[in-house]
């Protein structure tokens, strides 16, 4: 029997109400230890702002898998094998691997090396792709031999994504919601249909990461009060990675349906399509240069739009916007099918539309220009060496 929406929206509002109120005492102890971001040259918030985010995203995580266990009708993803638990150690281990990285810069190698460590966390509890549905190639079973290197690339993909799209107030935590959401109705309307089990772990681990974000949310939109960090950039990457794996490497191929046979697919790259695009391009970008992949910049897609002229919230609803644009692509042909000829048109001609939103001859006097600031000094008792992570609102 299918579990009951309705279970699955109380695990999300436990996730969203716990790391709300995890959130204020989490600020008040990241700024008594030191825990805190210092605006320089390089980043665009004026104040100094207290780390701790992530770990208030965490207890959410914590607290909502709990919730989920004790509820008999989502306890059969708990006891048909050990995912959820599998989940829960890597979010541990890569919330590790972000702290560490708040407090005192890790190097690149060494951060790459924790979320390998994570994604094996990861296959070993069993949470990875099985087969994939290519054009031109047909349905795919993977082999034993390449699920462990397609696993840890997926999550230094994804885990990088969203640690380099969190550049501005709000901004990663925002398409994050909106992303998870997209893809735990998603994941929900395929086990209506039958096409994908009751016991998959992947809906579950999207609210779950949806409900952390809308919680921390409120108090990191511009101007953020508290920055999730690295800590929490990695770990919702780390959920996203689990989550999109479990449910669009496990889809069996859908029949009569062109856009829903190929969907499994796809949906990743469409619901965090602004993340991975920024990535890909920074990717290019920095390689041109012969740069390394860390190495920060102000030619982000958030950065260029503020230097269109876009103010700081502009720009985060736009991107947010664009997530939401992007998901509605992958959602409405479940639920009208006889719509799919008609969706890529729809996407393309909204496409056009945005660009000429942007275009800068039709934009008025930008709220804000993102201007350098200089950094006012440290609040007594910061860490001189704490804070510069890669995360908050600092430039990637």
């Amino acid at each position: 029997m299918l579990p009951s929406i309705g279970w699955y929206l109380l695990v999300g509002l436990v996730a969203a109400g716990v790391t709300a109120a995890a959130t204020l005492p989490a600020r008040a102890i990241a700024t008594r230890v030191g825990y805190v971001d210092i605006p320089t040259d390089r980043k665009m918030h004026e104040q100094v702002t207290p780390y701790g985010g992530g770990g208030a995203m965490f207890i959410g995580v914590c607290a909502a898998m709990t919730a989920a266990a004790v509820i008999p009708a989502l306890r059969p993803i708990f006891t048909a094998s050990d995912e959820a638990m599998g989940v829960l150690i890597a979010a541990a281990a890569i919330f590790v691997v972000g702290l560490v990285d708040d407090f005192r810069e890790m190097s690149a190698p060494a951060k790459i090396a924790g979320q390998v460590l994570a994604a094996s966390i990861l296959y070993f509890a069993g949470v990875t792709m099985y087969q994939l549905k290519l054009p031109f190639a047909g349905f795919v079973v993977l082999t034993p031999g390449v699920i462990p290197l397609i696993t840890a690339v997926w999550v230094v993909a994804l885990t990088n994504a969203i640690n380099l799209i969190d550049g501005l107030d709000g901004l990663a935590a925002g398409l994050v919601a909106i992303g998870a959401g997209a893809l735990a109705v998603y994941g929900l309307r395929l086990e209506y249909y039958g096409d994908l089990p009751t016991t998959n772990i992947g809906p579950l681990v999207a609210v779950i990461a949806c409900g952390i974000c809308l919680g921390f949310l409120p108090f990191n939109f511009h101007p953020a009060k508290i920055f999730m960090g690295d800590a929490g950039a990695l770990l919702l990457g780390l959920l996203m990675s689990a989550s999109t794996m479990v449910i669009g490497g496990r889809t069996p191929p859908v029949s009569g349906v062109t856009f829903f046979f190929f969907a499994p697919l796809f949906i990743p790259f469409f619901i965090l399509g602004v993340p991975l695009v920024d990535a890909g391009f920074a990717f290019i970008r920095r390689t041109a240069k012969g740069q390394g992949f860390h190495a920060p910049d102000k030619d982000h897609i958030h950065h260029r739009l503020l230097r269109l002229g876009h103010g700081h919230r502009r720009t985060v609803v736009i991107l947010w916007a664009w997530t939401a644009l992007l998901s509605a692509f992958v959602l409405y042909p479940l639920f009208k099918p006889q719509a799919n000829p008609f969706v890529a048109f729809v996407a393309l001609a909204a496409g056009i539309g945005l660009y000429t939103w942007f275009h800068p001859g039709l934009r008025q006097q930008p709220e804000d220009q993102g201007e350098e600031i200089e950094p006012p000094p440290a609040p007594e008792g910061a860490q001189a060496g704490g804070g510069f992570g890669a995360s908050g609102s600092e430039v990637q």
